[in-house]
């Protein structure tokens, strides 16, 4: 897989060596020569699991989640399970002031964040939940376009493209990057992420911060678009004008009535699909995350349990019934690892 950002191969690569470090040989000869008996644990089952878990964070996230809540709870009906989707940002704030079991991120926790969570006596592990991809989208009825490169779209969204209410005032910006700079002369209206979401902040890390970085901008959007927490505001608005412009996770896409652009990244048009995605050639892949407070989970027989699920068939299974990448089978391999050795 090639993805365009490095912080997915760090984060694999941390996973690996944390796996590793968790069964090495210099532990094993240190262990005593014969260890004192301990009764197996119970494991958990129908009739003895009950109790509350609460998982928030990403809007992106919140279909696995939501998803292996209901895997789960086809076997230990009694547990509560609340799945709630504030979006990337406001999950860890929850998640960081020890209100949560369980954060969903559609990006890797900012140092700022892991400093509230270290300041709060918050420990945790970090886990890899799948590959997503973020789709760019117009409304059916546009048919002068099909495919966006990176320039064109800093040309539209980006931070240089305030007042800009055309398709082609994007122009100019566009072929001084590279870009073709034709585009339509049609009315701009953009749907977006706000500065909530791990969306928002992904697409301007992989989409928008080289170039605006190239120009001496401090990279961000325009201001001035409509922006939304709620995925599914994002699409309304996006299908309700002719000529819009906007940005989502590529599993909520996937069914909805817009046109998905192509993107081109430099190595031409490529539309975004399960193959493109999990293969890196779609320029506009990312890893999704999740974070477990450790000390509320290992208080809470039932928050265990879940994470054990999800670290299984819930990265086997619900990732991809709900339109995400799957992992493949070694970094689910070693996201269970980094679990079980925590």
């Amino acid at each position: 897989m090639n993805f365009p950002k490095r912080r997915f191969v760090a984060g694999a690569i941390a996973l690996t060596l944390f796996a590793a470090a968790c069964g090495s040989d210099d532990d094993a000869a240190e262990a005593p020569a014969e260890a004192p008996a301990e009764a197996p644990a119970e494991e958990p089952s129908e009739e003895n699991l009950s109790g509350e878990v609460f998982v928030t964070g990403s809007s992106t996230v919140e279909p696995v989640s939501v998803r292996t809540q209901e895997l789960f709870n086809e076997s230990y009906p009694d547990v509560n399970i609340a799945v709630d989707g504030p979006g990337t940002g406001d999950g860890m704030k929850i998640f960081c002031d020890g209100e949560a079991d369980m954060t969903g991120a559609s990006r890797a926790m900012k140092d700022k964040e892991a400093e509230v969570c270290a300041a709060n006596g918050i420990e945790f592990t970090e886990l890899l939940v799948g590959i997503d991809g973020l789709a760019v989208a117009t409304s059916t009825n546009n048919s002068a376009v099909d495919c966006v490169s990176f320039a064109d779209i800093y040309g539209l969204v980006g931070p240089e493209s305030t007042g800009f209410a055309s398709w082609a005032d994007a122009n100019a910006l566009s072929a001084e990057l590279g870009g073709a700079g034709n585009l339509p002369d049609a009315p701009l209206d953009i749907f977006g992420p706000g500065e909530e979401s791990g969306t928002f902040d992904a697409f301007i890390e992989i989409v928008l911060e080289d170039n605006a970085e190239e120009r001496g901008q401090e990279p961000n959007t325009r201001p001035d678009y409509s922006p939304s927490a709620d995925d599914n505001v994002i699409l309304g608005g996006i299908k309700g004008s002719d000529t819009s412009f906007g940005w989502v996770g590529y599993a909520f896409v996937v069914n909805a009535d817009v046109k998905i652009l192509e993107v081109d990244g430099g190595d031409g048009c490529v539309l975004p699909t399960p193959e493109t995605v999990a293969s890196g050639e779609y320029p506009i892949a990312r890893p999704l995350y999740f974070y477990a407070n450790n000390a509320r989970i290992d208080a809470n027989p039932a928050a265990s349990a879940f994470v054990d699920f999800y670290v299984t068939e819930g990265l086997a299974t619900a990732v991809a019934e709900v339109g995400y990448v799957a992992l493949p089978d070694e970094l689910q391999a070693e996201t269970k690892a980094a679990w079980d050795g925590r």
